[in-house]
Parts: structure tokens; sequence; C-alpha cells
């Protein structure tokens, strides 16, 4: 793997940071690598731009900062429209597919799509889209494992709600399990 950059954008009030953080916790303390986590947000609590880019790696973490992210995770359209362009050519796109259009991008990029929001819904509450898109992310990427990024999920979510969010980040998985084994939309 060597190291990864990740960018994590939507709105606030998505879970976007909570997401990074997952993803952070789950490389370093459940599955032995390194991460660093930076975050970005407006002053509204909710409704305004945010993103959480995380580095993961096999060796120390020299520079925290991401430039061209091997993986952008969008929640929203606005988030994917601001950072779109900072994508690396290779780059993984993994998009909440009711929220976020893409624009072609070069022969390189795979895009995955999920309709989170909807399969959140269907779980009984929206807010939890958010671990929907990371169970996907970590189905589609096999950057950690997934007994990690469950176990950072369990650890990080509010008490009385580890069983909803293990929910949601198992069928996100699911989906994207399902989804890999078919070919990536080129986008």
């Amino acid at each position: 793997m060597a190291t990864t950059e990740i960018r994590i954008t939507g709105l606030g009030g998505q879970g976007v940071i909570l997401c990074g953080y997952i993803i952070g916790k789950a490389a370093s303390i459940f599955s032995n690598q390194h991460a660093t986590l930076t975050q970005s947000f407006g002053p509204e609590a909710r409704g305004s731009a945010c993103s959480a880019q995380v580095v993961v790696s096999d060796t120390r973490v020299l520079y925290p900062y991401v430039t061209s992210p091997q993986v952008m995770l969008a929640m929203s359209g606005d988030g994917y429209m601001t950072h779109k362009n900072t994508m690396a050519e290779d780059c993984a796109l993994v998009y909440e597919k009711d929220l976020v259009k893409p624009e072609k991008h070069g022969p390189k990029v795979k895009a995955y799509g999920i309709p989170a929001t909807r399969i959140a819904e269907e779980l009984g509450n929206k807010i939890v889209l958010n671990i929907v898109m990371l169970g996907f992310f970590g189905a589609v990427t096999d950057l950690i494992p997934k007994e990690a990024l469950r176990k950072g999920v369990e650890s990080s979510v509010p008490a009385g709600t580890e069983e909803l969010n293990l929910k949601a980040f198992d069928k996100g998985y699911e989906y994207g399990w399902q989804l890999k084994e078919k070919t990536a939309e080129k986008v």
C-alpha cells in the first residue's frame, strides 16, 4: 500500500469528520498502520462545506496533508464539485449516488456509487449514512481490513448506537462487495 491519501467531503451534519476519524483509528489502532487526520469545516454546525483528510501508510506519515487523493469519498454534490480537480489521475471515487453526479474523468479513475442515504433510511435513521459510506469504502478499496474498520466503528460511535451503526457498516460493505464483483463504472 505504501501511502494513500484519502479525502472525505460533504456537508456539516453528515458525519464527515467522524468517518475520517474512524478510518484513521481503524488503520492505526486496529490494523497496525500509520495514519493522520486533518479536517476543515465552515463556522455553521450543519449544512456548511466540510472535509476530512486522512493519510494512511505502512510507515510513519511525514506529511499529514492531502494534496492529490488516491481515494475521494464524496457525500455531497457541493463537496465533490469543490474537490474534484484535486483527485489523483488513478483515484477511486466513492460517492453517494443520489447526491453526487460525477463528471467525466480520466480513464484511470474508478467510480463507485452507493445510495447510502436510502440504505440508512431503510435502517431507520438517515444519520448513519456516513457509516454506510464507510462500509462501502472498505469493500471497494481494500485499504483497511474489514474487521479493523468494524472495531473502529464500534469503539467510536455514541454508546447505545453500536448495533445500528454496525448494521449500517455491514450494509455498505455488502453493497460494495457486490459492486466490486462487477466492474466499476467509468466516469
